[in-house]
């Protein structure tokens, strides 16, 4: 049972209650391991998936950092999240072959002694987030460090060291997020957004440096104005996926599977980008929350209208939206106490007064019909304190 959160939306004093609520869902991820369904797996991918998981199950014993430490590689909990949800035997085939390949080469780089493993059925591509390069895949072995496929033996550290010819789609942006050309999610072409088809990997004719300085500058527009937020952004994500240019509109998407991964258009505002930069980090806070407790009883039905969104929308919609755009809000009150450039700006001003009044109709809605758990109580109560604290904008 996960305390019911006061802070998840707007961090106060500290970022205590994500790190908390990310440990707790990795203790989740970690026992899901021992559920997935594996029966419905062709014989030779359950057999080397079991393998895989013994070896976990073994390190874990002796290091269990190490194990942690890939479970939140969203590349490995994004695979565990989807494969635990499936029934059709083709689709567990193909992400429990994923899963194997990725689970143990992530443990293998953080320095694992794992015995001989054989992947009779991987994935085309290995993906290998925390070496920050990619692996050729099909049939594939793992032994003494080395990986083996396609002809061509890889050691993993030399690899990981960049001593090695392997392919690297991973530009550093700050810390440990990195912008990723090279992307696995099973789910990542399942749009839910009517404007959107998928999220393909695209640069949209930009340089990969041209996206980091971009983010770099929201990032930083964010750590002057929210700190406790960029220390949550460290905390929580690891990869940005590029999915094209715009300059008109801004399209940004996240997967309650792929916690640490976001996905977003390139902006030429930099406001935009700081602005989907929070909102997506948001989404993925509360998708961690959303492994340990439904939040709402009635999440899914009936739909209604969402203040953000041209299609009715689950209240699960409607109370992400608010708690993505809360955080924006407040970035935007901060910089005008703060008097930063471009504050006094018009259309500054007009973009906060939307984001304000589009939070209070979303506000409304859950408050006449939403049903909480008892932690979606303590998040229903945050999230109508902090949207109160908005009354002298809402009523200009």
């Amino acid at each position: 049972m996960i305390e019911p959160p006061t802070d998840l939306t707007v961090p106060r004093g500290s970022s205590d209650t994500v790190r908390r609520i990310l440990s707790a869902a990795l203790r989740r991820l970690l026992g899901d391991l021992g559920s997935l369904p594996l029966a419905r797996a062709s014989r030779p991918v359950a057999r080397a998936t079991h393998a895989v998981l013994r070896a976990t199950r073994a390190e874990l014993s002796r290091e269990p950092g190490r194990v942690f430490g890939a479970l939140r590689r969203p590349n490995v909990g994004t695979a565990v999240r989807v494969l635990r949800d499936l029934d059709d035997p083709a689709r567990i085939d193909a992400v429990a072959a994923q899963l194997a390949c990725t689970l143990a080469v992530e443990l293998a780089v953080a320095g694992a002694e794992l015995p001989p493993l054989s992947f009779p059925r991987g994935p085309a591509r290995v993906v290998c987030l925390g070496g920050r390069f990619v692996l050729p895949g099909g049939s594939a072995r793992l032994q003494a460090g080395r990986w083996t496929a396609a002809g061509t033996a890889i050691d993993l550290a030399a690899a990981a060291r960049g001593d090695a010819a392997v392919e690297r789609p991973f530009s550093p942006i700050e810390g440990d997020l990195v912008l990723a050309l090279a992307d696995d999610n099973p789910l990542a072409m399942l749009e839910a957004h009517p404007d959107k088809s998928g999220n393909a990997v695209a640069l949209g004719d930009r340089a990969p440096e041209a996206w980091c300085d971009a983010l770099r500058g929201a990032l930083a527009v964010i750590e002057t104005h929210l700190p406790l937020v960029r220390e949550e952004a460290a905390l929580v994500l690891h990869q940005v996926v590029p999915v094209g240019f715009d300059a008109h509109q801004h399209l940004s998407a996240s997967y309650r599977e792929a916690i640490g991964t976001i996905y977003l258009t390139l902006h030429p505002r930099q406001m935009t980008m700081a602005e989907a930069v929070i909102h997506e980090l948001s989404h993925n806070e509360l998708n961690a929350l959303f492994e340990l407790d439904p939040v709402l009883h009635n999440a899914f039905s009936p739909l209604f209208t969402s203040p953000v969104r041209p299609d009715p929308r689950p209240l699960h919609g409607v109370l992400l939206a608010v708690h993505a755009f809360l955080p924006v809000a407040e970035l935007y009150r901060r910089m005008i106490e703060a008097q930063a450039p471009g504050s006094d700006h018009p259309d500054f001003r007009r973009r906060y007064a939307t984001v304000v009044r589009q939070n209070r109709e979303g506000v409304a809605v859950l408050r006449e019909h939403a049903e909480p758990t008892e932690v979606g109580r303590g998040l229903l109560d945050e999230i109508a304190r902090l949207d109160a604290s908005f009354d002298d904008v809402a009523r200009d």
